[in-house]
């Protein structure tokens, strides 16, 4: 069984706050931002919710495989910001697209969010329980940040990325007249894995117990990270993940013409490019125009590459993503 990504979509807020937006607010600059991070502005969510993000990306995705949203079979949303408990943004997703015939629910896994959800898709795929499934990775951050902590609210924004994937028989032919399409092998590996021992480095605490047995005001919390382990654990872990799926994958990194990483920081899409020696100009960027958009980012930037026209058929390419939790995770696929 082969699984194949057959089309991409995403969605982006109307609404862009730049850093010279955010130095009218708070005590910073787009120098200061910039410099540190690769950021300049970011999009944030007005009136748009977690479910209508991922939604819009969604119908994108649909729109350019040319599926019905009735030929979903699976719904899998990564976001660590739903609008809700319950029900989940999977299942909110599936009512806004009328996808009838689709199980769904989300994961949560931060910025690996999108990775953990593609595998989990892949899973059910290669078993032939189903045969399609949309994949989203979908966050509206901006309502779990404190606004007046520089050291974190700078870094993020909201949005949702989406991929559909396919299962087709080994040898069988694509939903499509080129012949040659049949030969591209689609996702050829994954690696993840998870470090709870180092998970509050990075956190946001959930709503706290408050029955009759406990006096216990609301208190809201907030996103609250350690930047310096944050690095540390992300400059280290990712090389080391992506050298264990390329092997699983037989291939170098020689052989890779795109490196698709979580958009957390410049500076970290640097050093990681740096440890596998591979040139910098094969990590394409979004940040500086989206920020931070955890479990989103990766989606979003493989849409605006497969949009732009970036990738071609036979192209490998490396997908990665990490953050809170700790996790991580990635994978090899074939264009």
């Amino acid at each position: 069984m082969i699984t194949r990504i057959i089309g991409t979509g995403s969605y982006l807020p109307e609404h862009i706050i730049t850093n010279d937006d955010l130095a009218q607010i708070m005590d910073t600059s787009d120098e200061w931002i910039a410099s540190r991070t690769g950021i300049r502005k970011r999009h944030l969510a007005k009136e748009e919710t977690t479910a209508f993000m991922a939604s819009e990306a969604a119908r994108k995705a649909l729109e350019d495989a040319g599926i019905g949203a009735d030929k979903v079979d699976m719904i899998i949303v990564g976001t660590i910001t739903g609008d809700y408990i319950t029900p989940s943004a999977a299942c909110q997703v599936q009512d806004k697209l009328g996808a009838v015939n689709a199980v769904a629910f989300d994961i949560n896994a931060a910025c690996a969010g999108f990775m953990y959800a593609l595998h989990t898709a892949y899973a059910y795929l290669q078993t032939g329980i189903y045969k399609t499934a949309l994949v989203l990775g979908a966050e509206n951050l901006s309502k779990i940040m404190d606004w007046t902590d520089r050291s974190t609210c700078v870094l993020f924004g909201d949005g949702a990325g989406a991929a559909l994937v396919q299962a087709f028989e080994e040898g069988s032919q694509w939903a499509s007249e080129d012949e040659t399409m049949g030969k591209t092998r689609g996702l050829l590996a994954f690696e993840q894995g998870s470090d709870g021992a180092k998970g509050m480095v990075l956190n946001c605490r959930g709503r706290q117990n408050n029955n009759p047995l406990i006096e216990n005001p609301f208190v809201p919390s907030y996103v609250s990270m350690d930047g310096q382990e944050v690095y540390k654990f992300a400059v280290s872990t990712v090389p080391a993940s992506i050298h264990r799926v390329l092997e699983k994958a037989g291939i170098g990194v020689e052989d890779i013409k795109y490196f698709v990483l979580h958009q957390a920081n410049l500076r970290i899409i640097q050093s990681v490019a740096k440890r596998l020696k591979a040139d910098v100009d094969k990590f394409p960027v979004s940040l500086d125009h989206c920020g931070n958009i955890s479990a989103a980012s990766v989606p979003v930037l493989l849409d605006e590459m497969n949009r732009k026209g970036m990738l071609k058929q036979g192209d490998k390419i490396v997908m990665s993503g990490f953050g809170g939790g700790l996790t991580w995770a990635s994978a090899v696929i074939e264009w």
